[in-house]
């Protein structure tokens, strides 16, 4: 049997790139301060949450200070814990997977409350006069 050729090139070669610079190296940043929100934002997403390390290019020991300032900096409100990211509906069939599928509307379970029980729940407010003839009955009795 013969033998494989050895291969020249890595498979992840095209995946692989230079490794991304510390913005704390480049900057020189000596000391990581929870009270700098400015600096923090660097490494929050936009749903505030933490970049990874090989996103930002942070060491082992810079990823612990970051993580523990912006952990502080949330803790004292100066920055939020999550962020709402709102997106808008493109039409009213666009609703995927979520939702019921198109048909008649569900049908009540029981029938439409009496005016006693109707009372009761708050669906029909007594006026003046149907409170006094309640009281007289009630004094009568």
């Amino acid at each position: 049997m013969a033998k494989k050729p050895p291969r020249t090139k890595n498979k992840d070669n095209a995946r692989r790139s230079k490794k991304k610079v510390s913005v704390l190296i480049s900057d020189r940043v000596e000391y990581v301060d929870y009270k700098d929100v400015n600096l923090l934002r660097r490494f929050i997403s936009d749903r505030a949450k933490i970049r990874a390390r090989r996103v930002t290019g942070n060491d082992a020991k810079q990823q612990r200070e970051i993580a523990r300032a912006i952990k502080n900096a949330r803790e004292m409100a100066l920055i939020p814990y999550a962020t709402k990211v709102t997106t808008q509906r493109t039409s009213k069939g666009d609703r995927g997977d979520r939702g019921r599928a198109d048909g008649p509307p569900p049908r009540p379970s029981g029938p439409p409350p009496t005016g006693d029980e109707a009372a009761l729940d708050g669906g029909i407010e007594l006026d003046d006069s149907a409170l006094d003839a309640v009281e007289v009955t009630e004094d009568e009795a």
